[in-house]
């Protein structure tokens, strides 16, 4: 098995989704020997988000007259998609903030959502083309907000992780929580068991 461990949190040793995915890799390595693990540290090595000047080639592959900047973006670009669509299985660290997620991981979807390679359109709507993989998120916020009303209204953390992985064909995502962790030694240590619990059942 080929698996693809990307990590966001920005928190270093303090992160819970890294906890999190460490534990994630860990079990599933030990379930499955000889699985070869891609890691890709968002955080330390940053995607840089798009700009006027990168958009052109990342994502509509304008690729006359290229800058050096723009031919090393889209030598990245190709990399980070081919991770992707190498991996058998995906584990992506994504804590909730600010209601989102961190901005590595969302410069990481923005150049992984690849016309042609991840997704197309067709006449009947998009079609995502990387189906067939399993993907489990390390998901950590600090307030609760599964199975309340706050649910609807800001979680745009798992709720759109959720709609980017459907977009590109894999509409089942594992997520593996742990909420509520700025709520008191309590409520975090009881927050790590539970994922904990989670991460024993993945296997």
């Amino acid at each position: 098995m080929t698996l693809l461990h990307l990590d966001s949190s920005l928190l270093g040793d303090a992160s819970v989704t890294r906890h999190l995915t460490q534990r994630i890799v860990a079990t599933l390595t030990a379930a499955h020997p000889g699985t070869t693990v891609v890691r890709r540290d968002l955080a330390a090595q940053p995607p840089a988000p798009l700009d006027a000047e990168l958009i052109k080639v990342v994502k509509f592959r304008d690729l006359t007259d290229l800058t050096a900047r723009q031919q090393a973006e889209l030598a990245l670009t190709d990399t980070l998609v081919d991770e992707f669509l190498a991996a058998e299985t995906v584990v992506i660290g994504a804590p909730m903030y600010n209601f989102s997620i961190p901005t590595p991981l969302k410069a990481w979807i923005d150049r992984v959502a690849q016309p042609g390679r991840t997704f197309r359109y067709t006449e009947t709507g998009p079609q995502g083309l990387a189906g067939g993989r399993r993907v489990i998120i390390a998901s950590a916020r600090g307030g609760r907000y599964a199975g309340t009303p706050a649910e609807t209204a800001f979680d745009h953390q798992e709720a759109y992780l959720k709609a980017v992985m459907t977009f590109f064909g894999i509409p089942e995502v594992e997520i593996i929580r742990a909420e509520g962790v700025a709520m008191g030694d309590e409520a975090r240590a009881a927050a790590l068991a539970a994922a904990e619990a989670q991460i024993q059942a993945l296997v």
